[in-house]
C-alpha cells in the first residue's frame, strides 16, 4: 500500500491515489472497451467494491465515550517522546502513522506539542483540551482515510457509466406507455415506390412541398437538390428551407413557421413537409409550438431518418462520462460548430436523449397531424467503403475553352459518406445491438402516432439527400423514395379526414 520507501524521502501517498489520472483516463478506457458483454464485468467489480468497502471499519460514526478515552490516550502515546529522540526518529514515527492513515493527526499534535510545550523532567506533555482536540482530529483524519474506497468506488462507477453509454435510452419513445402507438405502412409504402417507377405519379399540384435540410446541410450545396428538379420537373411547387440547420431546434422551429406562412399566403396552397434528419425534428419542433397558427396551413409532415427519440451518437459525444471525456471530443466539435461554421452547440445537444425527452413532454406532435415517419439500416459489407457520394460541383476554369460562352467546367467533390456511415453504423451496432442508418437507430426514427416505413433496402444516412456514384439504376433512387413517402402522407391525410368527418356526423 506504500507508494515508495519513507526513509528514502519519497511520498507517502497511496497507489490509488497516485495512478488516479491513469485509472480515469489512461488504462481503464483501453481495457473496458465499448462492448455490451464487458457490462456483467462491471457488475462483477461493482460487487467486490462493495465488498471490499465492508472490511473497511465505519468511522463515519460518532465515537462514544470509552473510544474517545482510548483515542486520548492514544493520542497521548502518539505524541509523547523522549527527551533523547532526534529529528529523524519523529520523521519515522509520523511516516509510520501515514501508513497507518493518522499522518494528519501526527502533523498536528506534533505542531501542537512545538508550538506550546510544558517542560518536565525532559518530557513533553500534552493538556486535556490538547488531548481532547487530537482525538477529533484522528476521527476527522479517519473520515479521510475513506477516500482510497471512495476513488476505487467513482472509478467502477465511472466504468460502468461509460461501458453502459446510452444503453437505457435507445427506444424510450416505444417503452413510454403516454405514447400513442405507430402503424405500419411499408406494404402499401412499396405499392405507391412501385407504381412511381413505373410511370405513375399521384402528388397534387394543389399543394406546395416544403424540404426541410438536416445538420451540415449549409455545407452540402448539392443537399435535396435532385429531389427538388425531379418535382420540378413534375410541375410541382417545391422549395428547401434556406434555415441555419446549426442552429437550435426552437430557432429553426421559428424559421420553418415563417416559412410556411410565407408559402401559404403566397400561394394559397398548403404545405406538405419532408424533413430530413434534424430537418424533421426543426419541422415537427414547428407544428408542436405553433400549430395554432398553422393548423389550416400545413397538410402534414414526413420525418425521414430523424432522431425523433434522440441520437446515441450526439449523447456519447456531449455526455459526461462516454467518449468526449476521454478525446476531447466535445471540445472539437464545439470548435467545429461554434467557430469553423458559426453555429450554435445546441444544434447538437438538442439532439441528445436528454433534450428530446424534455421537448417531447411539454410539446407534443397535434394528434389530428397526418405524420409519416421513415428509417432506414445502413450496409456495413466491405464494398461500402468503396461509394463515394456526389455532395457539391467545383468549377474550374479551362485551359483551352472550346468556345468563348464556355470558359470554365464543373467537376464533382465527392466524399466517402457510405464508408462513415458504415463505420458508425458497424459501432451502434457492436455496442447497443441496434440497427440504424449510421446515426440515427432505427427504433429512435419511430415517431408515436405515425405511419412508420421499414423498407429492407440497405440504404445509410447520407443517401436520402447525396445521390451515389455507385446507384444501382435497377433500384428507386433517392427523389422517387421521397415522392412515395409524401404521396403515402397525402393518403394518410385523405384518411384522417375522413375519419373525423365521420365523428363529426
Amino acid at each position: 500500500m506504500r507508494a515508495g520507501n519513507p526513509s528514502g524521502g519519497e511520498s507517502s501517498t497511496p497507489f490509488m491515489a497516485q495512478n488516479d489520472s491513469l485509472g480515469y483516463d489512461g488504462l481503464f478506457p483501453q481495457l473496458f472497451t465499448s462492448v455490451p458483454s464487458l457490462n456483467d464485468a462491471a457488475s462483477y467489480l461493482a460487487q467486490t467494491t462493495s465488498f471490499l468497502t465492508g472490511c473497511f471499519s465505519d468511522y463515519s460514526v460518532e465515537p462514544s465515550s470509552r473510544d474517545v478515552e482510548d483515542s486520548n490516550a492514544h493520542a497521548q502515546e502518539l505524541v509523547t517522546f523522549s527527551a533523547g529522540q532526534t529529528q529523524g526518529s519523529r520523521t519515522s514515527s509520523g511516516d509510520l502513522a501515514s501508513s497507518s492513515g493518522y499522518h494528519f493527526a501526527c502533523t498536528e499534535s506534533s505542531s501542537t506539542a512545538t508550538d506550546s510545550p510544558s517542560i518536565n523532567g525532559g518530557t513533553t506533555n500534552t493538556s486535556a483540551g490538547d488531548s481532547s482536540q487530537i482525538s477529533s482530529t484522528l476521527v476527522q483524519s479517519n473520515h479521510n482515510g475513506q477516500s482510497g474506497v471512495s476513488i476505487f468506488q467513482g472509478l467502477i462507477n465511472r466504468v460502468r457509466r461509460t461501458v453502459h453509454g446510452s444503453a437505457d435510452d435507445i427506444g424510450w419513445l416505444q417503452r413510454d406507455p403516454e405514447m400513442p402507438s405507430v402503424e405500419d405502412g411499408t406494404e402499401r409504402f412499396t405499392e405507391i415506390l412501385d407504381s412511381i417507377r413505373h410511370g405513375v405519379h399521384r402528388l397534387p399540384n394543389s399543394m406546395v412541398y416544403l424540404l426541410v435540410p438536416g445538420l451540415f446541410s449549409n455545407h452540402g450545396p448539392l443537399y435535396f437538390v435532385n429531389t427538388k428538379m425531379s418535382f420540378s420537373k413534375m410541375g410541382l411547387a417545391c422549395h428547401i428551407a434556406k434555415i441555419h440547420s446549426e442552429a437550435s431546434v426552437e430557432k429553426n422551429a421559428r424559421e420553418i413557421k415563417e416559412y410556411i406562412e410565407e408559402i401559404y399566403w403566397g400561394s394559397s396552397k398548403r404545405v406538405l413537409l419532408l424533413g430530413h434528419s434534424k430537418g424533421g425534428i426543426d419541422a415537427a419542433a414547428a407544428l408542436s409550438l405553433y400549430w395554432p397558427d398553422l393548423k389550416d396551413k400545413v397538410a402534414g409532415l414526413v420525418l425521414a431518418q430523424s432522431p425523433f427519440g434522440g441520437s446515441p451518437i450526439a449523447s456519447d459525444i456531449l455526455r459526461e462520462g462516454q467518449l468526449g471525456d476521454y478525446v476531447n471530443l466535445r471540445k472539437l466539435m464545439e470548435i467545429l460548430i461554434c467557430k469553423v461554421i458559426k453555429g450554435d452547440l445546441q444544434a447538437l445537444e438538442d439532439l441528445t436523449y436528454e433534450r428530446r425527452r424534455e421537448f417531447l413532454k411539454k410539446h407534443h406532435l397535434p394528434r389530428e397531424l397526418p405524420v409519416v415517419s421513415f428509417h432506414t439500416e445502413a450496409a456495413i459489407s466491405p464494398a461500402v467503403l468503396a461509394t463515394l457520394s456526389h455532395v457539391a460541383h467545383a468549377e474550374l476554369p479551362m485551359v483551352a475553352p472550346l468556345s468563348a460562352s464556355q470558359s470554365t467546367t464543373k467537376l464533382p467533390v465527392v466524399i466517402p459518406l457510405g464508408a462513415a456511415m458504415a463505420a458508425c453504423a458497424q459501432l451502434l451496432q457492436i455496442r447497443y445491438g441496434e440497427k440504424s442508418d449510421g446515426l440515427v437507430t432505427c427504433r429512435d426514427a419511430e415517431v408515436p402516432g405515425s405511419i412508420v416505413v421499414r423498407p429492407k433496402r440497405k440504404l445509410d444516412h447520407a443517401w436520402m439527400v447525396y445521390s451515389s456514384l455507385t446507384d444501382d439504376p435497377s433500384e428507386a433512387d433517392a427523389s422517387q423514395v421521397c415522392e412515395a413517402l409524401l404521396t403515402l402522407l397525402v393518403e394518410v391525410g385523405h384518411k384522417k379526414r375522413h375519419e373525423q368527418a365521420m365523428k363529426d356526423e
